[in-house]
């Protein structure tokens, strides 16, 4: 059942042209979420009415500072959402299936002195989603495995890394952001690291490798701009599949065995 929209007249008041007004609605709307019955109470269009308070409460937030400080609020309201015991995406998943949907619709719109801070927007959520799989575990106490996993990859395949290469879906810039950021945001998640010994392993190397063949998929986009930018996203020296041993490294085994010392006294 839909939230009565009497119940959120909150919504209107993100996109006010007073910034005390805009954040007391913000304010309103953390706690208003984090109330496991009423947040996944919250259908689809109520997620996109959210949404699209959200996305004006940036359109109408001026100077550096303050947006930065916005962008990171909104990011941060995946903390706050409920993840339920039986369904731990149940709430997260539609929230961000909102986001990116309301950014691929307006993104055309956006007018060249905005589009910096939602820029900054998509790279904040970005890296938020990831680290809200990465303090997720499954049954078996892995990590970056699960329900949070699946279903943050079933997301981003269905919107910014959307398969099909139909533009209509996803606009080429916002494609091409989210191929610019997802290693800097995966290696901040620490999704690039090895750690021996821990479950983790196991369950960032599935999950770096199905976000990897998302990515590969963009390198076969209709779109020249798309494939290009994914080549260069997965030819980047930070993904492990790309580790070469450094010239130290190579050095060392090389110089134990060719060098010499000098006669021993």
């Amino acid at each position: 059942m839909a939230a009565d929209e009497r119940n959120m007249p909150f919504i209107k008041h993100l996109a006010s042209s007073d910034r005390k007004t805009r954040s007391s609605a913000l304010s309103t709307l953390r706690t208003f979420l984090t109330a496991p019955t009423t947040a996944r109470k919250l259908s689809d269009l109520d997620h996109l009415k959210l949404w699209k308070g959200l996305f004006y409460s940036v359109w109408m937030c001026d100077r550096p500072i303050p947006q930065q400080n916005l962008c990171a609020e909104l990011a941060d309201l995946l903390s706050v959402l409920p993840a339920p015991k039986d369904n731990e995406g149940a709430v997260v998943i539609p929230f961000l299936q909102a986001f990116w949907a309301t950014l691929a619709r307006e993104w055309t719109a956006i007018d060249v002195l905005r589009m910096e801070k939602y820029l900054l927007l998509v790279r904040r959520v970005f890296g938020a989603s990831l680290a809200w799989v990465g303090n997720g575990k499954d049954k078996n106490g892995t990590t970056w495995a699960g329900t949070r996993a699946n279903g943050m990859l079933q997301l981003l395949e269905e919107w910014p890394l959307e398969k099909t290469g139909n533009l209509s879906t996803v606009p080429v810039g916002l494609r091409l952001h989210v191929l610019d950021i997802w290693v800097d945001e995966a290696e901040k998640a620490e999704l690039l690291k090895e750690k021996e010994g821990s479950g983790s392993s196991e369950g960032s190397h599935d999950f770096l490798s199905r976000l990897r063949h998302m990515v590969e998929a963009q390198s076969k986009s209709p779109c020249k701009p798309v494939q290009a930018r994914a080549k260069e996203s997965l030819a980047d020296e930070r993904l492990p599949w790309n580790e070469v041993d450094s010239p130290d490294k190579m050095d060392d085994g090389h110089n134990d065995r060719g060098s010499w010392d000098g006669f021993d006294d």
